[in-house]
Formats: structure tokens, sequence, C-alpha cells
């Protein structure tokens, strides 16, 4: 299943409608001038000051699968279990640091920034693509040496879209439940901030 438009109360432009986590992946390699791709569109997210504090540390399956399945390994348990069939992994790190050595505040926020447009990228170019949350930080950073600086935020999965039936049960029914939402009215206030 790879059209899954959100049934929004408001006409949006198809590509964010159209853009969801799934977890049903194929097993066909993704080609490295698409991962390219993924990592120019990152590139270009805005950020204050344009300082760009994003970066981006990227397992491919078929480049390198031992840096893969290192990766792989700091995965929690439940997402090693549909990830089975992941070509790319990508891990989303903020520098948390500007080039005066100060703290950026907004390092978190803009690197989110990068990442969405990197999964509206891989969503356009037809490929499945799941930010997760569920990674062992501590266990990614040990494996690869990454700097304190730097801020483990996510891993991104990244593979073509495959069958639903190779998911579990319970996972085959979330990848085929109604897409859900909070409404507008819940998430923002116009004039004034009422608790």
């Amino acid at each position: 299943m790879t059209h899954r438009p959100a049934p929004t109360d408001i006409d949006i432009h198809p590509l964010l409608a159209g853009r969801w986590s799934p977890r049903a992946y194929g097993e066909q390699p993704v080609a490295h001038a698409d991962v390219l791709a993924l990592l120019e569109a990152a590139r270009w997210a805005p950020s204050a000051y344009n300082v760009q504090p994003w970066r981006f540390l990227v397992f491919e399956k078929t480049r390198n699968a031992a840096a893969f399945e290192d990766a792989f390994a700091t995965l929690v348990p439940f997402n090693q279990t549909w990830n089975r069939n992941a070509q790319v992994l990508i891990a989303v790190l903020a520098d948390t640091l500007n080039a005066k050595g100060e703290v950026n505040p907004n390092a978190s926020y803009d690197t989110g920034a990068a990442a969405l447009a990197l999964l509206l990228e891989a969503h356009a170019r037809g490929l499945a693509a799941h930010s997760m949350s569920g990674f062992d930080a501590k266990a990614l950073r040990d494996a690869f040496g990454i700097a304190e600086r730097y801020t483990p935020l996510a891993v991104i999965s990244v593979a073509h879209h495959g069958d639903v039936g190779v998911l579990s049960d319970a996972l085959a029914e979330r990848e085929q439940a109604p897409r859900k939402r909070l409404p507008v009215v819940d998430i923002a206030q116009f004039g004034g901030w009422k608790n």
C-alpha cells in the first residue's frame, strides 16, 4: 500500500497529505542516487541564522552491510521486527553548538525541519520512509564515535514499499488503520493563549 492520503479537513498539497510512515518494506535496494537526493532536500531546509545544524549518519545496506547491521542493532527490538527489509538507515543528529562554540537553542527545531524535508523527498520519489525515536542513542553514539556536541534525535529507515502481508497481524492492522490527527482547534489558538 503506497497511497494513503490524509483525510484533511481543508485541502492541502498532495505531497503533504500523502506522506505517511509505512512499515511494510520491500527487499529491493534503494539507489544511492536517491539517498543523495534525500540528503540534498534536507540540505535546503531553513535554519535560524542559516547555521544548518543538521547532520546525518547514513547506512546503506548494499554499500556497507557491516555498518548497516551495527546501526540496525541500535534500534529497539520492536522497530527491528518491522525494519528487517529496510535498505537505508539515516541517523538524524543536531549539532548543538554554533561556529563560535556557543549553545544553539534552535538546533533541534532546525534539524527537525531538515528531517521533514528528507521525508517529503522520499515520499515524492515513491519511497517508504519512517522516522523513529525508538533507538538507543548511547549505543549509536558509542558504536560510531559520535562527539558529545551532536545529539542523536531520530533514525529514519528508508526502503521501497512492500507487501503488508510481511507484517505481523497487529502491525498490518496498524498499517491499514484510518489516519488520524488532532483537529486544528486543538492545536492552534488565535490572538492569544488560553490554558
